[in-house]
């Protein structure tokens, strides 16, 4: 009977469960706040997109971008055209330069 173990005290034992105890709440609290912020992130409807918009002949979008008066596109060969958000007419036509 001598590597009969030790006895445990009851206090350190009492400690461990509160501390588990504890931390389980706190991992189950933070798992609902995750899931909350998941679900109030999804119900959001996002940005307001038109629901076509006419390139001129031979244009291809590579970029596309918008305020609250106006949408952008940049295309392959360098230009940016800005169309009324309004009317969806292109209000602006620029030409980037290459360096």
């Amino acid at each position: 009977m001598e590597n009969s173990p030790q006895p445990v005290n009851a206090a350190n034992l009492r400690f461990l469960r509160l501390l588990v105890t504890g931390l389980t709440g706190t991992m189950i609290a933070g798992l609902l706040v995750i899931i909350t912020l998941i679900v109030i992130r999804f119900r959001d409807p996002g940005p307001d997109l038109p629901n076509s918009l006419v390139l001129p002949n031979g244009t291809e979008a590579l970029a596309f971008t918008q305020t609250g008066r106006w949408y952008a596109v940049v295309t392959e060969d360098d230009r940016i055209l800005v169309f009324s958000r309004a009317t969806g007419t292109l209000m602006r036509e620029i030409q980037i330069s290459r360096d």
